[in-house]
């Protein structure tokens, strides 16, 4: 019994989605419809409050096991619970219930109002599922699953050609990775006979398999899920899907669904590779990515496209961790990215929701869908300290200021990789450490001109916010400067991640 409460962190989420759909929905007189809209958001925060409850079993039990890991069968399929599926749940349910606090304010009276909160509820609960799929073949339909729902949040606002411009764009390309990454489903289930992640991983296939069609597999699973995860050259659906989103969207995507595409990544590859040989491949994507998406965000002028392109960088310091944990086994690399991984749902997530703040307080509650220019944001310190502040402390965050999070996580990369006393890896975290600054370039401006410029005509016309959009901000902010200053705190959540990560490797 104490196995199967696990899958309640999931199936809460994915049970009440349509419960969810189906009370703003059900009836005929459009103005009772319209009326439900504290009804369906109270029914999406209660799920997710709901599910809270078996995570914080899960965890318990998970410091209990002596094998580190929960499982449950049905039929033939298995799921498993471990320290990487409890990380990805945290991060899913953290950033979640904050985004629906957030999204009552901004959502409401917005035309499919329940399709929102039923699509996030549904890409949640399938989220938190792919972390516990047991084997390829059922991680790819959790997979699948996340990436159908998301294509209907991206394109949430279908009557603007933009949107659905976006939607279209992530759909096509994350299809075309679905498709790779069966393919290589398909390659490993021919030289292997079996699917399961744990058989896969402990059973010796470099006699009895074709290594050639296995590596081909790995190969697959990079192209098709690195699309997700948003690996230089397979982003470029990211900008217009996260500027085009609502912005709990944007939030949830940058903060979560990419890192989710990575973890699926690692999964895939730790059950059909047997070597650490694929360090090289994740060092340069994340060098690639760190200095691609710092040099794309310097040049934009739309406040969200910059946020986005900056989420191509992080990734890349995860990647780095990665690769300098796949280098040695050490489990510093590995848990600074670990770290990082968590670090950047928060930072990541508090920057889209403060900038939402801001375009529902220049825009949205003036009628309008209009994209938040840069230039918008000066003097908005005078009218919105309070989300000015927020949106300050992220993006410090985001560029490695001490002491704030953002900095400890890069800082445990960086003495990662000096550790290995590899000359090329020290190379990479020097270049790491002069990207890290570099991407101030592009965030103090941000805050220059929130406190020091004249404010624009566009906070001059600006709505007072309510503090259902404010309260999301200041608690995010909080934990931002909390885990800068005790980043011990989270070492019960990453450090067990970093063992299993590392554990999917080497043997």
């Amino acid at each position: 019994m104490d196995a199967i409460r696990f899958t309640w962190m999931f199936v809460i989420p994915l049970i009440a989605s349509p419960v969810v759909y189906l009370a703003g929905r059900l009836g005929t007189h459009a103005t009772t419809l319209k009326g439900r809209s504290w009804l369906v958001r109270g029914l999406a925060l209660l799920a997710v409050l709901a599910a809270w409850v078996p995570f914080v079993v899960t965890a318990q039990r998970l410091a209990a096991s002596s094998g580190g890991q929960l499982e449950f069968a049905v039929e033939s399929v298995w799921l498993r619970a471990d320290a990487l599926s409890l990380l990805l749940a945290a991060m899913v349910l953290v950033l979640g219930t904050l985004v629906i606090l957030f999204s009552g304010p901004y959502m409401a009276g917005e035309v499919g109002e329940e399709k929102f909160y039923a699509m996030l509820l549904a890409m949640m609960g399938m989220m938190i599922g792919l972390g516990c799929a047991g084997d390829l073949f059922n991680l790819w339909v959790w997979f699948e699953g996340m990436a159908v729902s998301s294509y209907l949040l991206v394109s949430f606002y279908r009557e603007q050609a933009a949107s659905l411009e976006a939607g279209m764009k992530y759909l096509v390309q994350s299809a075309t990775g679905s498709v790779l990454v069966l393919m290589g489903i398909a390659l490993v289930l021919a030289n292997t006979g079996n699917l399961d992640l744990q058989v896969l991983h402990n059973h010796d296939y470099a006699q009895s398999a074709n290594q050639l069609a296995l590596h081909a597999a790995a190969a697959l699973f990079i192209i098709g899920f690195g699309v997700k995860a948003a690996l230089v050259p397979l982003h470029t659906w990211l900008p217009d899907a996260h500027s085009q989103a609502p912005s709990g969207i944007s939030a949830m995507l940058s903060g979560v669904v990419i890192e989710v595409g990575l973890i699926a990544m690692l999964r895939a590859l730790g059950a059909v590779t047997f070597s650490a040989d694929w360090r090289i491949l994740l060092l340069g994507f994340g060098a690639l990515n760190i200095l691609f998406g710092n040099l794309m965000a310097l040049r934009q002028t739309l406040v969200k496209r910059l946020l986005a392109y900056s989420s191509l960088s992080h990734i890349g310091y995860i990647l780095l961790g990665l690769g300098v944990a796949l280098y040695d086994g050490g489990s510093l690399g590995a848990q600074g990215a670990m770290f990082h991984l968590f670090n950047h749902m928060l930072m990541k997530g508090l920057a889209f929701l403060a900038v939402g703040a801001l375009m529902y307080g220049l825009y949205l509650q003036n009628g309008s869908h209009k994209a938040l220019a840069v230039s918008d944001l000066a003097g908005a310190a005078q009218k919105y300290p309070w989300v000015a502040l927020t949106l300050s402390i992220a993006v410090l965050g985001l560029g490695g200021l001490p002491p704030l999070a953002g900095f400890m996580s890069k800082w445990q990369i960086f003495v990662g990789g000096f550790q290995t006393q590899n000359g090329w890896i020290m190379a990479l975290m020097v270049f790491m450490a002069f990207n890290s600054v570099l991407s101030l370039a592009y965030y103090a401006p941000l805050i220059n001109l929130m406190y020091r410029k004249a404010p624009s005509e566009q906070v001059l016309a600006g709505k007072p916010l309510p503090w259902p959009v404010i309260f999301p901000l200041i608690l995010l902010a909080l934990a931002v400067i909390v885990f800068g200053f005790a980043p011990g705190l989270l070492d019960w959540l990453t450090v067990p991640a970093a063992h299993r990560l590392i554990g999917m490797f080497w043997n």
